[in-house]
């Protein structure tokens, strides 16, 4: 054995999925395999049969006659991506920047995050406030969700672990673990959660998924929803849904350690500590000592007010 070998090092996703026995087999399987490696018996010769685990998630067994059996449990593949959710994506320190300028309440972005995390119409993790400073100045919109505090009260007070804080900054909730006491509900001083009173709306079709923490999907009934800073999209290198769905520009998303925030609609990537000083970037109610993740730039520079018409052509355009 190597002196590499002997060295005990931290697996990484594709070393703990090369463990599992699977081997890059898209051309055999095409877009269902995502992870794979080749399995071999004692003797290092290489096996016939391959192990894959498809965009269902499930782990399955490939030979010369196609698929023989499934091989992993259910339970063997939440665990893994409950283990993989805490511990988020190294050397990341994800930041969202909203322009306020630039905000029409087109509500491309509460669709999009509503479509993707499976929620009801009258659920949403994003709530668009028409704000007022005076009487003296024009109304603006304010998309508002969880902030994904440094500091996050709802992390403290849950009594079961259920939401916890990850290292690349993102506040997630494990529905496997939520009792649904809504403890967070009542911490949060930005009221970003909800919870799922009555019966999910894809609650049929979802019952035979395995529980991805990092979509929360299935929801679950008696469990919280929030905001996720789409972790799911992030892992594969995507910007969030919603940043991705505004079609006026209001979202930059990126990350903090690079200095780097990409807007959603120009895909133009500027720096992110000279975009909050040269606007005059703000956190809400950063008295509270939270210390949350997405800054705001003040709303100058607007065209208002923004009638219900011009929504409708947006929508006409965008069809």
């Amino acid at each position: 054995m190597s002196e590499q070998e002997e060295k005990p090092k931290k697996k990484t996703r594709r070393e703990f999925l090369q463990e599992l026995g699977y081997v890059g087999v898209g051309a055999l399987i095409g877009g269902s395999a995502i992870f794979a490696g080749v399995n071999y018996d004692k003797r290092k010769k290489q096996v016939d049969r391959i192990k894959v685990l498809t965009a269902e998630n499930e782990l399955i067994e490939i030979d010369k006659n196609g698929v023989t059996k499934v091989v992993k449990s259910k339970k063997e593949i939440l665990t893994y991506l409950q283990k993989e959710g805490r511990e988020g994506i190294p050397g990341k320190r994800w930041v969202m920047v909203l322009d306020l300028s630039k905000c029409k309440n087109a509500q491309r972005c509460m669709a999009a995050c509503q479509s993707s995390h499976h929620l009801r119409p009258e659920q949403s993790h994003i709530n668009t406030l028409k704000m007022q400073e005076s009487i003296n100045t024009p109304p603006y919109y304010l998309p508002k969700q969880c902030q994904h505090c440094d500091n996050p009260p709802c992390v403290a007070v849950c009594p079961v672990d259920a939401t916890y804080k990850r290292p690349d900054g993102i506040v997630l909730i494990d529905n496997e673990r939520c009792i649904g006491c809504r403890f967070c509900i009542a911490a949060c001083p930005y009221s970003a959660r909800t919870l799922n009173w009555t019966k999910p709306l894809h609650d049929d079709e979802d019952k035979d998924k395995t529980y991805n923490v990092e979509l929360n999907v299935p929801q679950r009934k008696g469990t919280i929803t929030k905001c996720l800073f789409s972790a799911d999209r992030l892992r594969d290198g995507k910007l969030p849904y919603c940043v991705s769905a505004c079609p006026n520009g209001v979202f930059y998303f990126g990350d903090e350690n690079e200095d780097a925030v990409t807007n959603g609609t120009t895909k133009v990537t500027v720096r992110f500590k000279k975009l909050l000083a040269d606007n005059g970037g703000y956190q809400l109610m950063p008295e509270l000592g939270t210390k949350p993740r997405i800054y705001y730039l003040p709303p100058k520079g607007k065209t208002y007010p923004f009638q219900e018409k011009d929504k409708a052509l947006l929508d006409k355009e965008l069809e």
